[in-house]
């Protein structure tokens, strides 16, 4: 006899009502017949599944190794048939996992957690990454189903790719600064007068450093090379006095450290989201963005400086 999803709920049944009596009265079958399955199931598994007197049927320990197993496998296969029968019909209002791939930051968080609270039976998972190419091509191949990342000024990733990109937000590109530096007493800072500085970025591919020296060239100066390397060893290299730092206006610094727009806005960085037009999720694609641009304004509203720079820049 091959073992069936059936035979696994008979013993789930007896285990939960510690009786093949009422497990049989549960199924709805004569409880000899059920006793009969039971010891085919016990001789398929190789041994008896309970130890049964007039107190009940407490499981031995081949019987906890199988229900330990069928309590994984029952809701799984409940979980498929639910969501094949909703697809079926055309009613699915939501997908059954989001696999997300990011460059990171605080939106991509405030997204996960809108997610989340939006659709909390979705089981989401996510993968991180510094490279806009990674991730489009992930999606390309079916492995994830969104990508949240950046890119310099009006640029867009490779239509190679065939992906829909939509924007989140459109940011001028900040300074990251101690407070007592002396660009840090404005509400924003002229780049003209940084030349003499040492800067730093997080990693990441683009044309970003190509479109900081086109800004500083328009500045009057060639600026020392821009050291990239991880988050928190810019900060590091912020807080010693090493570098200045370029980051979005949604970084919130440490203690000790600020942020302030440059003069102008001559650099832009911009956030997207990224799906396969043909792919399950592009359905779901529109209530991504909504929660994506939510997020975003989740945590622009913590830089309450940027906020009111960029007021004072749309109204000049």
């Amino acid at each position: 006899m091959n073992l069936e999803l059936r035979h696994l709920k008979v013993v789930c049944a007896i285990a939960e009502t510690g009786s093949v009596t009422k497990a049989a009265s549960q199924l709805g079958l004569a409880q000899p017949a059920l006793t009969a399955q039971l010891q085919r199931i016990e001789r398929t598994l190789g041994g008896p599944l309970f130890d049964r007197d007039r107190r009940g049927a407490r499981p031995t320990a081949l019987g906890e190794l199988v229900l330990s197993r069928a309590r994984v496998l029952l809701p799984a296969m409940k979980g498929l048939q639910d969501e094949a029968a909703r697809l079926a019909a055309g009613g699915s209002q939501q997908l059954s996992r989001y696999r997300m791939g990011a460059i990171g930051g605080p939106v991509f968080a405030h997204l996960l957690h809108r997610l989340s609270a939006d659709q909390p039976e979705a089981q989401i998972s996510t993968y991180a990454s510094y490279y806009v190419d990674e991730l489009a091509t992930m999606v390309l191949n079916g492995k994830l189903d969104f990508a949240q990342v950046g890119v310099c000024g009006d640029a867009l990733p490779s239509a190679d790719y065939g992906l829909v990109w939509d924007t989140i937000a459109v940011d001028a590109v900040c300074v990251l600064m101690r407070e007592d530096h002396p660009q840090a007493k404005g509400t924003e800072v002229d780049l003209a007068e940084m030349a003499s500085e040492q800067w730093s970025a997080a990693a990441g591919d683009g044309c970003f450093e190509t479109c900081f020296a086109a800004a500083c060239a328009r500045a009057g100066f060639a600026p020392r090379r821009v050291l990239e390397t991880d988050v928190r060893a810019c900060i590091d290299m912020v807080e010693l006095g090493v570098a200045i730092g370029l980051c979005q206006p949604t970084f919130r610094p440490p203690a000790g450290l600020t942020t302030r727009p440059l003069k102008g806005a001559p650099l832009r960085w911009r956030l997207l989201l990224g799906w396969h037009p043909e792919s399950p999720a592009a359905r779901f694609a529109p209530k991504v963005l909504e929660l994506a641009r939510e997020a975003y304004q989740d945590v622009i509203a913590r830089n309450e400086g940027y906020v009111e720079w960029m007021r004072e820049q749309a109204a000049a």
